[in-house]
């Protein structure tokens, strides 16, 4: 496990941790698809075509799960992290199409201690992903887990 970095004292609301752009291909569109969601607009070019979405287009579930790489990249693999009780919104605003340069950020919009668990923090987030005309596809809020530093938890009480 790669040593933290960031824990939940380092989640000030406002802060932002942004994404790294990330190209989607026509093939990890039709993998997932394939697996997941085998929609005609997901398997297909032409079935992206005929739909309302103007080409192969990644599924909104595909979408989120690119989402969480781009999350994990630039925050979580560096911090205390003890997992999401759920998803409280999701929001595809506009399709993912083969070829799209995904960008975005993680900004964390409020955090509480937990009473129910000791040296342990939740976190609200908001995710926002664009694509590379600047035009918004996605977004998540969520609440996460973030462990506290030894000794935090008496400062945050």
């Amino acid at each position: 496990m790669a040593e933290c970095k960031y824990y939940y004292e380092d989640m000030q609301p406002g802060r932002e941790f942004a994404y790294a752009p990330r190209q989607v291909k026509p093939e990890e569109i039709i993998d997932f698809a394939r697996q997941f969601d085998p929609q005609d607009m997901h398997l297909s070019e032409q079935g992206g075509l005929d739909s309302i979405l103007g080409g192969l287009a990644a599924s909104g579930w595909h979408s989120c799960a690119m989402m969480m790489r781009m999350f994990f990249d630039s925050l979580l693999k560096d911090a205390a992290s003890e997992g999401a009780p759920g998803i409280d919104k999701v929001e595809w605003r506009r399709p993912v199409l083969a070829g799209d340069t995904l960008s975005g950020h993680s900004r964390i919009l409020e955090r509480r201690a937990l009473k129910s668990r000791p040296g342990v923090g939740l976190v609200r987030l908001r995710h926002e992903v664009f694509n590379q005309r600047g035009e918004l596809v996605l977004t998540v809020e969520n609440p996460c887990m973030f462990r506290m530093r030894e000794g935090a938890e008496e400062a945050a009480a």
